[in-house]
């Protein structure tokens, strides 16, 4: 923005009576619009170039969209989300206080977990536990249960330990991160209170942690969700395969993969609705005033207040 002083003569101009009002001036930026123009053009490129190919069957995918196979892959797929974030966040919590412990050995074993779990890919993790059944014949657990590993070792369990056990390794970091955050005098405060180290941590310390655990948390719950494509590999009837499935007899491939996506695209965005006034309900403590929420400033851009239109304050 560029400034634009002009000193004349006369009342309030003069010389002796200082410089006129500053007249601000919007410095221009050509390359905004040039850059927006490209990015429309593109996209309506994108568009046309798709709406314009006669070889895929749009209407395939709202016939389909609530079909009752792709419906029930739906609800696998969040079920399988669900059930893996509870095994990645209660065991992370645990692996998180083992890596925090002064005890060495409990130290090392949470280290190397981690280390292992996040240094080895999701999919390579789902076919280790999945053919397991090449090594071990039979899953014995002496008096209580025994049968044999393919028995055992469903696409639900081979799902369940892939994703959970994957999750618990990042969680457990997300977790560390956020215990740490905490002031070491609030645990001594605790401790001069008499209060146990279980107690604190319960009370203390997890409490005020969860403003710094829940944001990336959150990421980690749509990342899972998204994640769970993996586990078709693995027979798992999730949404992934269900669609691929029926895009192969209906020879409708790409139209329900566009279809799998946008049932994605929805669980997302629903998630992602959630994640945001969870991280709202966590900052009350950290912030002064809330910022308003989109439902909020839509209200006030559409309905102006009484004090803008003039009204009684």
């Amino acid at each position: 923005m560029t400034v634009d002083v002009n000193k004349t003569d006369g009342p309030g101009g003069t010389r002796g009576g200082g410089p006129e009002a500053i007249k601000a001036i919007p410095v221009r930026h050509p390359l905004r619009y040039v850059s927006a123009v490209v990015a429309l053009g593109t996209l309506a490129a994108i568009v046309y170039a798709f709406a314009q190919s006669d070889k895929i069957n749009w209407g395939a995918i709202p016939d389909y969209f609530f079909n009752d196979r792709v419906v029930a892959g739906v609800r696998e797929t969040l079920i399988l989300t669900i059930l893996s974030m509870v095994i990645g966040v209660v065991l992370g919590i645990v692996l998180a206080v083992m890596r925090l412990s002064k005890n060495p050995v409990t130290s090392g074993i949470a280290w190397f977990y981690i280390w292992f779990f996040r240094g080895t890919p999701v999919l390579v993790q789902l076919f280790v536990w999945f053919n397991l059944g090449l090594v071990f014949e039979y899953m014995n657990l002496g008096p209580f249960y025994k049968d044999e590993w393919s028995d055992f070792m469903t696409p639900m369990l081979t799902a369940l330990l892939g994703l959970g056990l994957n999750e618990a390794a990042y969680m457990a970091e997300i977790c560390r991160a956020g215990l740490l955050s905490v002031d070491e005098g609030q645990t001594e405060a605790a401790h001069a209170l008499g209060m146990s180290n279980a107690k604190t941590l319960r009370r203390v310390v997890i409490p005020q942690s969860m403003r710094v655990i829940v944001p990336p948390t959150g990421n980690e719950v749509i990342n899972m969700l998204k994640t769970t494509s993996l586990v078709s590999a693995v027979q798992y009837l999730d949404l992934f395969r269900v669609t691929q499935q029926i895009g192969e007899r209906s020879a409708a491939t790409v139209e329900m993969y566009f279809l799998a996506a946008a049932w994605y695209l929805v669980m997302t965005s629903i998630l992602s609705v959630g994640q945001y006034y969870v991280e709202r309900y966590y900052a009350k403590g950290s912030l002064r005033s809330l910022p308003p929420t989109p439902i909020q400033r839509l209200k006030s851009a559409l309905i102006p207040s009484r004090t803008q239109s003039g009204g009684i304050r």
